[in-house]
C-alpha cells in the first residue's frame, strides 16, 4: 500500500511517498514553495521516480504553509504535527524539535509517545529563518552551501544585534565595511538565528534529545550556533528537509488504515 505527504512550503515543495507506512519509496525537493509551480512540480518527480501514478495512492496528506492550495490532498494537517510525527518516526527519543523553514521557526516539545505537548512559532518576522539567512548570503556574495565553510573559520562571532531582517542587513553592510572577515559575520548570522530559534525553545523547556528539522538544518554552522546556545548535543534529522512530507506520509497510512477498517 502506498500512501502520499506533500509538504508545501514558503520557499521549496517536498514529497515523500511511503510503502506500507515504513519504507521510503522516494522523496524529492524543489526549492519553489506555494503560489509557484513548485507542487507541481516535485509532485511529477516523485511519480516519475517511483514510477508510481496518483491513482496508485491510498492517500494524500498535505502539509505545510501551501498544503490548502494541494487539491489533489484528501485531507490537510497542520506542518507543526507532521514534523512531530516525522522526526518522531526518525528518531524515537526526541523530545524538543527546533523547525527552522523559509518564513518561521517552530519549537515543539514531544511526550514519550511522540504527541504534541507544547509548541511554539515565530510567523511574524522573517528574522531567524531561511529567508533571512537567504539575505544575508546575497549581502555577503557567498551561497547558502559555502556559508557553513566559512563559519567553521570564524575566529568570533561578530554581533548582530537586530530582530529585523532589513536592519541586520544594514549591521552586516556596516560590519563589512569596517573590514571585519566574512567569516565571523556568517558565523554572527548564524548566532542571530540560534539565539531566536532558542528563544523559542527555552519558553517550553529543554529536554533531550533535542533534534533540528527543515531546511536550515542542512547549515552545519547554524546547527553548531543552536547547540552552542542550548549548551547540549542537537541530533540532525536525516534528510530533515522532507520530515514534514514524512509525517504527512504517516499520516496518510494512519488514514488509509482507518478507511480499511470500515
Amino acid at each position: 500500500m502506498y500512501t502520499m505527504g506533500v509538504d508545501v512550503g514558503s520557499a521549496s515543495s517536498k514529497v515523500v511517498i511511503l510503502e506500507d507506512g515504513n519504507r521510503v519509496v522516494t522523496s524529492k525537493v524543489v526549492q519553489l514553495g506555494t503560489g509557484s509551480t513548485g507542487p507541481q512540480k516535485v509532485l511529477e518527480e516523485a511519480l516519475a521516480e517511483s514510477g508510481l501514478k496518483m491513482e496508485d495512492m491510498a492517500k494524500v496528506v498535505a502539509t505545510g504553509y501551501g498544503r490548502f492550495s494541494f487539491e489533489q490532498a484528501d485531507r490537510q494537517v497542520s506542518e507543526i504535527s507532521c514534523h512531530a510525527k516525522g522526526v518522531y518516526h526518525l528518531i524515537p527519543t526526541a523530545r524538543t524539535i527546533i523547525d527552522i523553514g523559509g518564513q518561521d521557526a517552530k519549537a515543539i516539545k514531544l511526550d514519550e509517545k511522540g504527541g504534541v505537548s507544547q509548541f511554539f512559532m515565530n510567523d511574524k518576522c522573517a528574522a531567524g529563518t531561511g529567508r533571512f539567512i537567504d539575505v544575508m548570503a546575497r549581502v555577503l556574495e557567498v551561497t547558502i552551501t559555502e556559508m557553513q565553510d566559512y563559519d567553521a573559520k570564524a575566529t568570533e562571532a561578530a554581533p548582530i544585534s537586530s530582530t529585523c531582517t532589513v536592519f541586520a542587513e544594514s549591521e552586516v553592510i556596516s560590519q563589512l565595511s569596517q573590514g571585519t572577515s566574512k567569516e565571523n559575520i556568517i558565523a554572527g548570522v548564524h548566532q542571530s538565528v540560534a539565539v531566536k530559534a532558542c528563544g523559542l525553545a527555552f519558553r517550553g523547556g529543554i529536554t533531550p534529545d533535542v533534534v533540528m528539522s527543515g531546511g536550515v538544518a542542512q547549515n552545519a554552522g547554524v546547527v553548531r550556533a543552536i547547540s552552542r546556545e542550548l549548551k547540549q548535543p542537537v541530533i540532525v534529522a536525516p534528510n530533515s528537509q522532507v520530515a514534514g512530507a514524512l509525517g504527512a506520509a504517516l499520516y496518510a497510512y494512519e488514514d488509509a488504515l482507518k478507511a480499511m477498517k470500515k
